[in-house]
């Protein structure tokens, strides 16, 4: 890839990127840096990518990194295993629209719930794309957003939301 490129794939993508990272740790700063982090990593290997490849290349090292921010930073986030639907009971929040309760959803999801159902529904990619992004296999792919999907229907239907899309 070639320093053009590299820079067409940083205006075109960042944004992208970005947004999947703040969607699986909710922190503005951490997920600057970890784009930063992500893009630093393509640089030092641009002449060994393919610009047509770049696109998945960067999700890639930004889910590696995010994944490493994690394990570093795992005792101040914790993620249970599967959603506890009482708190969410307990906190009733009120929203004023579908995008703000699945927003609410989305967060309560383990992480890589949260990371397969973001690249598939929000970023469009494909299972087998996904796969390669986060080196899981292909059926784990589908099972995490399956349970994914069912997690946060229940958890809206828990809200009182009604969202035809599921």
């Amino acid at each position: 890839m070639t320093r053009e490129e590299f820079n067409k794939c940083a205006e075109v993508y960042s944004d992208y990127v970005f947004r999947f990272i703040l969607k699986n740790i909710s922190d503005y700063a951490s997920a600057e840096d970890i784009v930063q982090e992500a893009y630093e990593k393509m640089w030092l290997r641009h002449e060994d990518i393919d610009f047509q490849k770049a696109k998945s290349y960067l999700f890639a090292c930004a889910y590696s990194t995010m994944i490493d921010y994690l394990r570093k930073n795992h005792d101040k986030i914790l993620q249970p295993l599967e959603p506890d639907l009482n708190i969410i009971q307990e906190s009733f929040p009120q929203f004023s629209g579908v995008k703000e309760a699945l927003e609410f959803a989305l967060k309560r999801l383990p992480a890589e719930q949260r990371s397969v159902i973001v690249l598939r529904d929000y970023e469009g990619y494909s299972y087998e794309e996904i796969s390669q992004i986060t080196s899981l296999s292909l059926s784990a792919v589908k099972v995490y957003i399956f349970r994914g999907r069912v997690a946060m229907k229940k958890m809206l239907e828990k809200l009182g939301a009604t969202v035809n899309e599921f």
